[in-house]
């Protein structure tokens, strides 16, 4: 069954840390994109980082840059999120993606996405 499965996710105060997984099965990352994308209460779903298979060098928005890191354990099948110094603003429910592919670039569209976890909730509060 191809599917792809969150962790992770949960309360933290405003500075905290949280890491996100997202356990794949059903397909390898050898020939995969992945990316994670969030999406806050009344606003719409936005892409926070990608990776491209062949990459060493992931995609990140600008607000998360320096704070946030992905990372692929590949005999694992797990793609994770760090999550550094984290604002309210980081609100969301968490999803990871995927995309057919081992280019070297991945996509921030998420229409290039086929296949998507259920989602993570990260409420980040005092």
């Amino acid at each position: 069954q191809v599917q792809l499965v969150e962790s992770g996710g949960g309360m933290v105060q405003p500075g905290g840390s949280l890491r996100l997984s997202c356990a794949a099965s059903g397909f390898s990352f050898n020939a995969a994109k992945i990316a994670w994308f969030r999406q806050a209460p009344g606003k719409e779903r936005e892409a926070v980082s990608c990776l491209g298979p062949n990459n060493p060098f992931p995609w990140y928005r600008e607000s998360v840059r320096g704070r946030f890191t992905i990372s692929v354990d590949k005999p694992k099948n797990t793609v994770f999120l760090h999550m550094n110094s984290l604002q309210p603003d980081a609100t969301a429910v968490y999803h990871c993606a995927h995309a057919p592919g081992d280019g070297l670039f991945c996509s921030s569209a998420s229409g290039e996405y086929d296949l998507w976890g259920q989602g993570t909730q990260v409420p980040v509060s005092s």
